[in-house]
């Protein structure tokens, strides 16, 4: 089986994640034209459900699976590595059919009762037959990544949004004349055939190249897995506890967000329009910068678990480094287009600019949510996924309170929602940090954040100066689109001249190190 580097493997992830997050994004953009803010609001609500059960039914199981498999994967143990595939698929085969039946006989009363929109229980049935594509899919994923090996889920990624972009607009414009909410479970359609694509590609890959024999002795494996079961759980466990409360307070964030509207006088269907505009059109093109930051994550837990194995404590330092370098460098870059071309942005691709004072508020505190990624990914592989649970369920607990305190003022509305996600997601990252900072040595270089920011600011200005004064006759999407390239290009010279990139990390990155690096 082909193994990556880190950075070769990260790359990897990237260019894939670039091209998800792109062909999400477009999938999204039809998604709005055709169902309207009121479709996406019902999308949007449903989808916490979904992520919900998701995580009860994976309880962490792909990082211990990619932790667990990198250290037998470095010892050569393959009996270990089956061990931790048959207790993996068994324990999430059990969970999924147990989520999957509660999530569609609750799905009435979570409709009608707790989202107080009965539109939004088509949209929760349609999506429920995920729950176990996605679990199978996620112990496959694991495992590629502990061999690490990111070929797989990198393109298994890719093809699930080709699917799903595929088949968004002909199932939400053929359902649309019944009713928004049909449109809603129609998109819904589309998200679970794309999954049933990628696991289909994920399970070819697997037998192609796979040299453990699954099937064979699998209920001996399972019977005599129990000490693989233990380690799983000690990983898992308390992983899936930061992220079942990232979920739980995301399943709870559209009920508090629907009762605290309505408390401050907005009506049902206004409420979901608003938060159609906030999660399904601001939050996205926010979240869009995180394909790098996922790949970082992603490469670094069995990059960290293998240092660590092997003591190497100056080697995780510098992995640290390297990802929260990167990490700010490409998001110092996203801040800066997203704040100054928020308004263009959202003209030309959702055809209303309404949601762009969502965008340029939240988009400067987004910088620390692009740290997050690989901060918890440190903490997961260094053993300290207790931490990052408490961490997440402090930073969760204040963004609901701060809802329903912000949210309830007429003054703010759906604004106050805004600032409360802004709030915990802050108070998570820094939290992440100083947890991190403790226990390992870390130099952190004040002057090359200086000169980021200085980067930033100039980035910004001239790509401000660009869009406002230069080739005002030419069509605004032109306009927007050059101004974004010069931008960026000027982003990258600065980075360049305050010698934010390294040299060696450039000459890594394939056709373009060759060409880039000798004036680094």
């Amino acid at each position: 089986m082909s193994k990556q580097t880190f950075i070769k493997g990260t790359l990897i992830l990237i260019l894939a994640n670039l091209i998800v997050k792109v062909l999400g994004f477009i999938n999204r953009v039809v998604v709005a034209r055709v169902m309207g803010e009121e479709g996406v609001g019902l999308y949007m609500m449903a989808f916490p459900t979904l992520l919900l059960a998701i995580t009860l039914t994976q309880i962490g199981l792909p990082v211990a699976i990619s932790k667990l498999v990198a250290e037998a994967d470095a010892l050569g143990d393959r009996k270990k590595i089956k061990k931790i595939l048959v207790v993996s698929l068994t324990i999430t085969g059990i969970l999924s059919i147990i989520f999957t039946t509660g999530m569609i006989l609750l799905a009435p009363f979570l409709s009608q009762n707790l989202l107080a929109n009965p539109k939004t229980l088509y949209p929760i049935l349609a999506i429920a037959p995920i729950v176990p594509i996605v679990a199978l899919s996620s112990v496959l994923r694991g495992y590629f990544q502990g061999r690490q090996n990111m070929k797989p889920a990198a393109f298994s990624q890719v093809i699930e949004q080709v699917v799903r972009i595929t088949l968004v607009a002909v199932f939400t414009s053929a359902l649309l004349p019944y009713g928004v909410e049909y449109a809603a479970a129609g998109a819904m359609i589309s998200v679970v055939l794309g999954e049933l694509a990628s696991l289909i590609y994920m399970i070819t890959m697997f037998k192609m190249k796979k040299r453990i024999p699954i099937r064979k002795d699998f209920f001996k494996s399972v019977k005599s897995g129990k000490e693989t079961f233990r380690q799983l759980m000690n990983i898992a466990l308390p992983t899936t506890g930061s992220r079942l409360i990232g979920s739980v307070s995301y399943f709870f964030e559209p009920i508090v967000v629907a009762q605290s509207l309505a408390l401050a006088g907005v009506t049902t269907v206004i409420a979901t329009r608003q938060y159609g505009e906030l999660t399904g059109y601001a939050m996205p093109l926010l979240m869009l910068p995180t394909f790098i930051t996922y790949s970082l994550s992603v490469s670094l837990v069995p990059a960290i678990s293998e240092a660590a194995a092997q003591n190497k404590t100056l080697l995780i330092e510098h992995r640290l480094q390297q990802a929260l370098r990167l990490s700010f460098v490409t998001g110092g870059l996203a801040v800066v287009v997203l704040y100054v071309f928020a308004e263009p942005a959202m003209q030309l691709m959702y055809g209303t600019s309404n949601s762009a004072i969502f965008v340029k508020v939240m988009a400067p505190f987004f910088l620390f949510y692009y740290f997050q990624g690989p901060l918890t990914a440190v903490l997961q592989a260094m053993d300290l996924a207790k931490a990052a649970l408490i961490n997440s369920f402090i930073g969760s607990a204040v963004k609901i309170a701060a809802i329903f305190a912000l949210a309830t003022r007429p003054e703010l509305g759906i604004m106050g929602v805004a600032l409360a996600i802004v709030i915990g997601m802050v108070l998570v990252t820094l939290l992440h940090f100083f947890t991190v900072v403790k226990v390992i040595s870390y130099t952190f270089y004040v002057r090359d954040y200086v000169k980021s920011f200085i980067t930033m600011g100039l980035a910004g200005a001239g790509g401000h100066y660009f869009l406002q004064y230069i080739f005002t006759s030419l069509h605004l999407s032109i306009r927007t689109l050059i101004a974004v390239i010069v931008t960026s290009i000027l982003y990258f010279i600065l980075l360049l001249i305050f010698k934010l990139v390294k040299k060696d990390e450039v000459a890594r990155i394939p056709y373009v190190g060759r060409y880039i690096s000798p004036f680094v």
